[in-house]
């Protein structure tokens, strides 16, 4: 496996930081591999030609020295690339695509966010977000954390549903940041995850930061020296016997923080291509059993993740708030299946 070495840049929310640096040991089984290649599949949201370009410009260095993309990697090879980030001012193009909005009012926008949409632009993602959405049918909304998150004050991976909230002015902007930073929200969370548990509730606590071999997902630090403290609360909703339909209660927000606790505890979510959860975790391998879970894939192409609840004070009113929503229909899709492949063996 190859070896991540952290750099001091990588998670940099300096805005004058304007490159990002990775730095890659290969394994001494490294077969021959383009360079270009080998760092597409290591890089979250590059492209081959912005790769290239990085070649030309002379900034992939492999054991300090400038080599070409068509440069093969070999055992023990010390890679490392400099990227420029893009900028922070990015063109937002306003683009009607249709919003469910849940409530509205003169501070803030509650909707239910679909599968397949990310929420904000970012490398091959400069267009089709929520926010082109959210600058189409919105005016005025105010500056998030960057210039191209306008209103944003959390958010949902792409491949998540349910509900968000959005910021329509400074105020309730400056204000429901500050609650999701003081963790006086309420956030809860529907998952399908592999597996049964022997209790009926209970708490994952352990530190999530990026992994040091694979920047593209996150990894569990239970011994707190990396990454930032995370917990997670738990509870049974029903039960399948190979899968398990939880509700998950954020009490900390980190990225992918609910998909990599249940991986560590060994509960990976159904169809979390990017935590094991793409594969039979669980039961037999027979033919029929394969094809139902392949069956179920196929519905649900994604991780069985859904936001179903948020509640927050109200930025003006001072009111609580709280807001629920429905499963989608792949998550209703596949309990129903596995409904009924549970009552079938039953009868059996």
């Amino acid at each position: 496996m190859q070896e991540f070495i952290e750099d001091d840049n990588l998670d940099s929310d300096d805005e004058h930081e304007l490159f990002e640096h990775y730095k890659f040991i290969a394994d001494k089984g490294q077969e021959l591999l383009r360079i270009d290649k080998f760092l597409m599949d290591r890089i979250p949201n590059t492209s081959r030609n912005k790769i290239q370009q990085a070649a030309i410009s002379g900034t992939i260095l492999v054991n300090k020295k400038a080599v070409k993309s068509n440069y093969k990697v070999k055992p023990k090879d010390e890679i490392s690339i400099v990227l420029p980030y893009p900028p922070r001012v990015i063109e937002l193009i306003p683009q009607d695509i249709p919003l469910n909005i849940l409530y509205e009012d003169k501070d803030l926008i509650v909707l239910n966010k679909q599968s397949e949409m990310v929420v904000h632009p970012g490398y091959g993602n400069y267009t089709g977000t929520l926010v082109n959405a959210l600058v189409y049918h919105f005016q005025n909304l105010p500056e998030g954390p960057m210039d191209n998150r306008p209103g944003l004050v959390h958010r949902l991976d792409k491949n998540t549903t349910g509900i968000m909230v959005v910021a329509k002015t400074e105020h309730a902007l400056n204000h429901l940041a500050n609650q999701f930073f003081e963790r006086t929200t309420e956030r809860r969370y529907n998952a399908l995850v592999w597996g049964d548990f022997e209790e009926d509730e209970g708490t994952v606590t352990g530190h999530v930061g990026r992994s040091l071999k694979n920047r593209k997902v996150m990894n569990v630090f239970p011994e707190g020296d990396y990454g930032k403290h995370a917990v997670t609360h738990y509870k049974v909703l029903k039960r399948y016997g190979y899968v398990t339909l939880v509700e998950c209660k954020l009490e900390t927000g980190r990225t992918h923080q609910i998909r990599v606790h249940m991986k560590f505890i060994g509960h990976s979510l159904f169809n979390d291509n990017e935590y094991g959860g793409d594969t039979i975790l669980k039961g037999t391998s027979f033919s029929k059993y394969k094809q139902f879970i392949t069956n179920c894939f196929d519905i649900l192409p994604r991780q069985a993740l859904h936001a179903k609840s948020l509640g927050f004070t109200h930025p003006t009113t001072g009111k609580w708030m709280q807001f629920e929503s429905e499963l989608p229909n792949d998550m209703k899709e596949v309990l129903d299946k596995w409904e009924t492949y549970i009552s079938s063996r039953k009868e059996n």
